[in-house]
C-alpha cells in the first residue's frame, strides 16, 4: 500500500540563504503529483529536505499522518520514503544484477525489475558505468521499485535523456501510482508530466505559485508559463489547492 506525503509551511536553507519559503503540498497515495519549475527554482531543494539529505528551516512533513522530518534520512527510507535524486546514482563497478540485488529482499523482487524494463535483461551482466545513459535510469528507477515504498520521489528523471527515453520511462512511473505508490515527480518536460498526473505544482524562486489539476494546467499554457517567471502566486490558484 502506498502512504500520503504531506508537506506544510516548509522552508529550507542552503548556503545559510533561504532557497524554499513556505511551501505547502499533498501527494496522495496512488497518484502522480508533479513538481515543476524553472531551474534554480528550489525544486531539487525541497526534494532534499522532504528526503532528509538537508534540514528543514521550518515546517513539517509527514508520512500517513505520522511527522518524520526529525528523522535522519535513513529512517526516512525504512518508513518508505524513496528518494530518485539527480544523476543516476548506480553503483558503477557492480552489474545490473548486483545493484538490484542490493536492494531486493529475493529474487522475485529481481524479477519484477526485470519484468519493468526487459531492456535490462540482455544487461545483467554488465557494469552500470557501462549502460547508457537511459540504461541507467531504468535502472535507477527500478531499484528504487524494488523497495515498494509507499512514497516514490524522482528528481529531474529526463536530464540528458532523449524525449523518446522519457516516454520510455513515464509509462513505470505511471504504473507505480496504479499500484498505490504515491509519486512526486519533478520534471523538465513539463507537458509530457501534466499527461501523466493528476495534480501539479509549479514553484519560482523557491515558493509554489501556481497549482491545480494536470488537465487544467494543460489546458493553460499560458498560464504556467507565467507562474515560471512570475515569482507571485496566480489569483485563481486555489481553485485546485490541496
Amino acid at each position: 500500500m502506498g502512504s500520503e506525503l504531506i508537506v506544510t509551511g516548509l522552508s529550507a536553507k542552503r548556503g545559510g540563504l533561504t532557497v524554499v519559503r513556505d511551501v505547502a503540498l499533498r501527494c496522495p497515495a496512488g497518484q502522480v503529483t508533479v513538481l515543476l519549475g524553472a531551474n534554480g527554482a528550489g525544486k531539487s531543494t525541497l526534494l532534499d529536505a522532504i528526503a532528509g539529505v538537508i534540514p528543514l528551516a521550518a515546517g513539517s512533513v509527514t508520512l500517513d499522518g505520522q511527522p518524520i522530518h526529525r528523522l535522519p534520512r535513513d529512517l526516512r527510507a525504512k518508513r518508505g520514503l524513496s528518494y530518485v535524486e539527480q544523476g543516476r546514482t548506480t553503483f558503477g563497478e557492480l552489474t545490473v544484477q548486483e545493484n538490484l540485488s542490493v536492494v531486493a529482499k529475493d529474487e522475485t523482487g529481481i524479477d519484477t525489475a526485470f519484468a519493468l524494463f526487459p531492456e535490462l535483461v540482455p544487461r545483467r551482466g554488465v557494469p552500470a558505468h557501462n549502460l547508457s545513459g537511459g540504461e541507467q535510469q531504468m535502472l535507477v528507477l527500478a531499484r528504487s521499485l524494488v523497495r515498494n515504498p509507499g512514497v516514490l520521489m524522482i528528481d529531474e528523471m529526463s536530464q540528458g535523456l532523449a524525449p523518446v527515453i522519457v516516454k520510455r520511462l513515464l509509462p513505470v512511473v505511471q504504473q507505480a501510482a496504479a499500484r498505490g505508490i504515491a509519486v512526486l515527480l519533478v520534471e523538465q518536460f513539463a507537458n509530457l508530466a501534466l499527461q501523466i498526473g493528476q495534480h501539479a505544482y509549479v514553484m519560482t524562486v523557491g515558493q509554489v505559485v501556481l497549482d491545480g489539476a494536470c488537465a487544467d494546467l494543460l489546458a493553460r499554457p499560458d498560464a504556467v508559463r507565467e507562474a515560471y517567471i512570475s515569482g507571485h502566486r496566480t489569483t485563481d490558484q486555489g481553485k485546485g489547492s490541496r
